[in-house]
């Protein structure tokens, strides 16, 4: 039982300590011991080198802004050559964002719609999946840092809608996504309360979406839930604990007001 416990607690610690992301990157932002080239690398090209920031520099500037049928022609072209993986049939819109593309992993059908950012950052994480049939909302965020995401096949995502990760978020085939929802995998720690929030650092443990969910528009999902398959979570509430398959959920926080399946 006490070895038990101080393994625990050393998982803990370690937790802490690898979830510093925000503090680590502002306080590298101010550091004069890496160049420009490096950070710029480290943060958002996810590889150092100049030939890396260079391939990701041209792709860039050649099909990020431009609009139409061209458009989508060029970065259906140039953004695999970026990315770990890239299925067929792939469309993404203008203004797609890709931090850390050597770590985004994309399949066959996807679309990317416009001003999505796909953030796969991270020194430790394997990065961000996205399976076949895949729909990503305008304006919407997959984010990471030092995490991973992993939406299973003919997942949508609404508009104006983020999924963070601070460890691991994985949605499940099938699974509907309104606009403006927010799956929140990560928590900032608030126990010493003589000290700033920021200089505490996080922690995560993660969130899992099981598959054929529903999410209402505006939906909040806290860290460290897990939603039952065939679900589903009225618009607007805060889930701040699991919820069982096949359950109605609504109200802030969220309860389960129904079952979609008799036992």
């Amino acid at each position: 039982m006490v070895g038990d416990q101080a393994r625990r607690d050393a998982e803990d610690a370690e937790l802490k300590e690898n979830n510093k992301e925000s503090v680590r990157i502002q306080s590298e932002m101010a550091s004069e011991k890496k160049s420009k080239l490096d950070l710029y690398a480290d943060l958002i090209v996810g590889k150092r080198g100049f030939p890396a920031f260079l391939k990701y520099e041209l792709i860039n500037s050649i099909c990020l802004n431009v609009s139409g049928a061209l458009g989508l022609l060029l970065r259906r072209w140039l953004y695999p050559k970026l990315l770990k993986s890239c299925g067929r049939n792939v469309c993404f819109g203008r203004n797609v964002i890709l931090r850390h593309p050597n770590k985004i992993e994309l399949g066959d059908d996807v679309i990317i719609d416009d001003n999505v950012l796909i953030d796969a950052k991270g020194r430790t994480n394997k990065g961000i999946k996205i399976g076949d049939g895949v729909f990503v909302g305008r304006n919407s965020i997959l984010s990471c840092k030092n995490g991973d995401i992993e939406l299973g096949d003919r997942v949508n995502i609404g508009f104006n809608s983020e999924v963070f990760s601070g460890s691991s978020v994985k949605i499940g085939d099938n699974t509907l996504v309104a606009a403006y929802c927010y799956f929140i995998g990560g928590d900032h720690d608030v126990d010493c309360a003589e000290t700033t929030v920021t200089e505490q650092g996080s922690s995560s443990y993660g969130i899992t979406v099981k598959n054929g969910c529903w999410f209402g528009a505006a939906v909040k999902v806290l860290d460290g839930v897990t939603i039952g398959a065939h679900s589903v979570v009225g618009a607007s509430a805060v889930v701040t604990k699991s919820i069982p398959e096949y359950a109605v959920s609504v109200g802030i926080p969220a309860k389960v007001i129904k079952y979609r399946k008799k036992a």
